[in-house]
């Protein structure tokens, strides 16, 4: 696994054996950020990254200049590990917090630009965190929340679902607050 753009790029994560999580491959990332890159500045954006994993979608966000990224994951290997890479970054701009993404979003008051979440597969209740999220008005005006997921996954249905990519067994779904 390695970062594929940004101040950050080449650097590789090297999660221990048996790491509670599924990794977002870089085929996926790389597309991931493709289609961003198409739609938003990323400089000085605040990103939300739910069910945070490795974090190496939240460095690709800072590799990237935003202005912040809350990591959110409930694993304590996972935010051991996150820990240990934002200390080796040097990275101010990073904060890792060991809590459940539901309690996470169900007590946010924070606006972001970007969330992202990426809930293990076969975890239920995806459609509420995403009610919970727009309900709760999480999104500065014209933000966009991603979801991956398999894609086996319909996610089309979901309220504010705009489109959805897939890329090799993983889909990506944009919701977004209508205007």
């Amino acid at each position: 696994m390695r970062i594929i753009s940004g101040k950050y790029k080449g650097k590789r994560l090297s999660p221990p054996k048996k790491f509670p999580s599924r990794p977002t491959t870089d085929l996926a990332k790389e597309a991931l950020f493709g289609m961003l890159d198409s739609r938003v500045y990323f400089e000085k954006m605040d990103v939300l990254d739910l069910f945070s994993g490795t974090g190496n979608i939240s460095i690709e966000f800072l590799s990237r200049g935003v202005g912040q990224v809350v990591s959110v994951d409930n694993s304590g290997v996972s935010v051991f590990f996150q820990l240990k890479t934002a200390e080796e970054l040097g990275d101010k701009n990073w904060h890792v917090m060991r809590q459940d993404a539901f309690t996470y979003v169900e007590n946010c008051q924070q606006k972001f630009d970007i969330i992202f979440a990426d809930p293990p597969f076969a975890l239920k209740g995806i459609d509420q965190l995403i009610e919970n999220v727009f309900s709760k008005g999480m999104l500065v005006e014209d933000g966009i929340f991603v979801v991956e997921h398999s894609d086996r996954v319909d996610m089309s249905q979901v309220k504010y679902h705009q489109q959805t990519r897939n890329y090799g067994g993983v889909s990506f779904s944009f919701f977004e607050q209508p205007s």
